[in-house]
């Protein structure tokens, strides 16, 4: 009854609906991508075998995941393994790291009935892993329908998300009884969800994926990665993931630092791609010129690169000084600081971190991370990293240590695949 009306719900919104998603499918290319697919259009050449599928919504679960991936094809080499992303950014960073690793690289459907049995008939897994809270009611019902377990793997629920799950707990409980196993990342993302309406005895913590994630410390491509940038001598500070009104900070911050160290330079990296031309103008207008990684243009000739292609941040992490992690001061909730640290740099950002607070927590703790209230205070703490050595060789050795404490998410979740 339930699945009923939701799915009434849903198609009747759709329609009333229509006009909107009609132009934004004209307007937004992003909203055109994999459009047919989740609509049901699945094409497959599985063979006919265990089938292991995991959903990560976009750029940054696909990252969270990948470990765990990996080391799911090591474990079970019989198996077919399916990833699936919601947005086209997701799909090409899937294609790029993963597409030798798994057997089929999907969009994840609408969840109208249709949409979901078209999936599952032609996908036909054996277990179902989804990572963070991703809800989705008509595919969790479908697939217990099927006796097919599903998971929520390194799932989150933040304060500030928790409030509005909390007035609809009456919609989530019994969608939540539907899962095999809610497997959330600490103690306070668990206990959230349980007050929410899941099951204590299914609701485990697991820790977080993103402490697991690896990096290729070869010497000689970090070696030559710099020697490709041109970088030289110089400290490389990256801004990654920045949102509108946060270049602006970060322009005008280096700005006035590189009036006192001449050795500095700035990669920066919009969280999205639509801002580039936008950002471009903002340091034309600060009086540098603006070289683009699509372009191959260096830091000979460029005080600040903009990093406009898919899927190099992580690497150029390893020939930064320091990053400063955008959507942080904005109201987005901040973005994975792990991805630098995993490199051993410390990390500066705003303090609206509210997607990430647990583990802004643990670094903050230490030196690995700092939140700045505000403009000036990010100028002041960038100065500091640059001014004391003791302090920054400090903060890149708590950066290291924070993975040491944290790691075996990826166990967790392979044991439990193992159990079945």
């Amino acid at each position: 009854m339930f699945s009923f009306f939701y799915n009434l719900f849903l198609i009747l919104a759709a329609l009333v609906l229509s006009p909107v998603i009609l132009v934004a499918l004209l307007i937004k290319p992003k909203f055109r991508a994999g459009f047919f697919t989740k609509l049901g259009f699945y094409h497959s050449k599985l063979e006919k075998k265990h089938t292991i599928f995991f959903h990560a919504v976009s750029v940054g679960e696909v990252n969270a995941v990948e470990s765990l991936i990996r080391r799911t094809r090591e474990e079970f080499k019989d198996s077919n393994i399916v990833l699936s992303t919601t947005t086209r950014t997701g799909q090409q960073i899937a294609q790029k790291k993963l597409s030798s690793v798994v057997d089929l690289i999907t969009y994840f459907p609408f969840d109208f009935f249709f949409s979901v049995n078209a999936f599952l008939n032609v996908v036909k897994p054996d277990v179902i892993l989804i990572a963070e809270t991703e809800i989705w009611p008509e595919f969790v019902y479908s697939s217990k329908k099927r006796n097919i377990p599903v998971y929520i793997i390194n799932g989150r629920i933040s304060p500030h998300s928790y409030q509005g799950y909390k007035k609809f707990s009456f919609f989530f409980k019994p969608v939540l009884a539907q899962y095999k196993g809610i497997l959330m990342q600490t103690d306070g993302d668990a206990q959230r969800l349980v007050n929410v309406g899941a099951e204590p005895s299914i609701t485990k913590v697991m820790g977080n994926l993103k402490f697991d994630i690896s990096a290729d410390k070869d010497e000689k491509k970090i070696a030559d990665l710099k020697d490709e940038m041109m970088l030289g001598a110089s400290r490389l500070i990256i801004a990654a993931s920045t949102h509108k009104g946060e270049d602006e900070i970060i322009i005008s911050n280096f700005s006035r630092l590189k009036k006192e160290y001449s050795d500095i330079k700035l990669l920066i990296a919009p969280r999205h791609p639509e801002r580039y031309n936008q950002v471009e103008q903002l340091i034309v207008n600060a009086g540098f010129s603006c070289g683009r990684r699509s372009k191959s243009d260096t830091f000979v000739n460029n005080e600040i690169i903009m990093l406009d292609t898919m899927g190099e941040l992580m690497k150029f992490f390893s020939i930064c000084y320091f990053a400063f992690i955008g959507g942080s001061f904005s109201s987005t909730g901040g973005h994975n600081p792990l991805e630098a640290n995993i490199w051993d740099k410390p990390v500066l950002s705003g303090e609206c971190v509210f997607n990430f607070k647990d583990i802004y927590s643990y670094l903050t703790k230490t030196t690995a991370a700092k939140l700045s209230a505000n403009a000036d205070e990010l100028y002041s703490d960038m100065k500091k990293l640059l001014d004391d050595n003791n302090y920054y060789n400090q903060a890149c050795a708590d950066a290291a240590l924070i993975f040491e404490k944290n790691r075996g998410a990826v166990d967790y979740v392979i044991n439990t695949l193992k159990s079945l």
